[in-house]
């Protein structure tokens, strides 16, 4: 063969796997990540809870089979209660330690009471209706707060019209004037109605009616005059279950509304929202 006639020159070329990210090892490498990521979520949890928490968690894991074995009433899917079960409901509130609570009210928030009250009793003085009235108000201090009481006499109607809760027009203003005072501070109202035991109703309407309608009546009219927008945080109607006059349920004094504006370390026992155990599940398995 000739010098001429030489063979061609192949030059192969190697194919190179571009893996990058147009493989899958990235998704191996973030994956690892998200389950070190809720690890990490998961302890920060578990340190912030109770005791009785935690030592659920890790019994769950000691012995997955005994939870299971055991219902699914508790934090973790087929756990049992992590709550030792006291009989009592158990609230989603603080506790009276940690909020100070069960402390009662300061003496700044009674000073402050006192105010109100005195503001009150001053403005109600300079309506002319109220003379008439003045032995059907009374203004308390308890350790809820400010109580005011309208109660009933038996010589006339004072606020409502028997039987009804129909307000009467010319006691009105003592609601009103009452409303534009408390509306000023911030604390919330509880409103409740109550009837003696002598009123005996009909078709249906009695005294737990009749109670309810009369603190909602009340609300109604002080909602539109003076009261801020949803400071009240109640209406409550006791029927004749909680006289005034202990001695006598059928005195007409029992028939009354009374308005309680909370002090505010007291105000969180009246929005509480309890949790018990799931006994429906139990029962039905």
């Amino acid at each position: 063969m000739g010098d001429d006639q030489q063979q061609p020159i192949i030059i192969k070329r190697k194919k190179v796997n571009h893996g990058g990210h147009h493989g899958g090892a990235w998704k191996v490498a973030f994956a690892d990540f998200m389950t070190a990521m809720m690890a990490f979520f998961l302890t920060m949890w578990l340190v912030g809870q109770k005791s009785e928490v935690r030592e659920a968690v890790a019994g769950y894991f000691r012995d997955p089979g005994k939870y299971q074995s055991q219902g699914q009433s508790g934090v973790l899917q087929g756990s049992s209660s992590p709550v030792k079960n006291s009989g009592q409901p158990i609230s989603i509130m603080k506790q009276k330690e940690e909020t100070g609570g069960g402390k009662g009210p300061t003496a700044e928030e009674r000073h402050e009471m006192s105010l109100m009250a005195k503001s009150i009793l001053e403005n109600l003085e300079k309506q002319a209706e109220f003379k008439r009235l003045r032995d059907n108000v009374k203004i308390q201090l308890t350790s809820e707060g400010l109580r005011i009481i309208l109660n009933e006499s038996e010589e006339s109607p004072a606020f409502f019209e028997p039987g009804s809760a129909k307000l009467l027009q010319k006691s009105a203003i003592v609601l009103i004037t009452i409303a534009k005072q408390l509306g000023k501070i911030t604390n919330h109202l509880v409103i409740e109605g109550h009837t003696d035991a002598s009123y005996a109703g009909g078709g249906g309407y009695g005294n737990w009616e009749l109670s309810a309608d009369r603190a909602n009546a009340a609300r109604q009219l002080m909602d539109v005059s003076g009261l801020f927008k949803e400071q009240v945080r109640e209406v409550r109607g006791f029927a004749d279950r909680f006289p005034m006059i202990e001695g006598n349920p059928a005195d007409p004094r029992n028939r009354r509304v009374s308005l309680l504006l909370l002090y505010k370390s007291r105000e969180q026992y009246y929005d509480q929202l309890e949790l018990g155990q799931k006994i429906m599940e139990e029962i039905t398995g």
